[in-house]
């Protein structure tokens, strides 16, 4: 069975610590250790992760690189990304957030895992992004954050 290939942007890696956030992050964690997912990465990921407390800069070094998919910022990427701010969808101090949806939509992730609420998770950004995808020729993107992504147990 094919992997579900999750993007994830800095905000997961930081929920993993997050006494808010962890439970739900460290569920999504476990579905990765089980191979039900597949995470991808990118570089603003890891420029992100530069400035990050050393235990949340050092968590996805305790996996091996068959966890990952690493993509790289293009200038398509780029380009696109520039677009969102274009038209508004958030502002220019936003562009590390714009480069995350410009790379999971440009590889065609399955979902964009955040929990990053005010510039991704989002539902008029959401618009707003997918807005300009359809523009220049792209799919949607589906954005979510890990609550709506791990496995709660079997319904009876």
């Amino acid at each position: 069975m094919k992997r579900q290939r999750i993007y994830i942007d800095t905000s997961i890696v930081g929920g993993f610590f997050d006494i808010e956030f962890e439970k739900e992050t460290k569920m999504l964690f476990e579905r990765l250790e089980n191979k039900e997912i597949i995470f991808v990465i990118s570089e603003v990921l890891s420029d992100e992760l530069e400035d990050a407390p050393e235990r949340v800069r050092t968590l996805l070094d305790n996996f091996s690189d068959d966890y990952f998919e690493k993509v790289l910022l293009t200038d398509e990427a780029r380009g696109l990304a520039d677009k969102y701010i274009a038209e508004n969808v958030v502002g220019k101090t936003s562009l590390d957030d714009c480069r995350h949806i410009a790379l999971a939509t440009i590889n065609n992730v399955d979902v964009l895992a955040s929990w990053n609420f005010k510039h991704i998770v989002n539902l008029i950004r959401i618009i707003g992004y997918n807005a300009v995808n359809l523009k220049n020729g792209y799919r949607p993107i589906e954005i979510r954050n890990p609550k709506e992504l791990i496995n709660y147990g079997k319904e009876i």
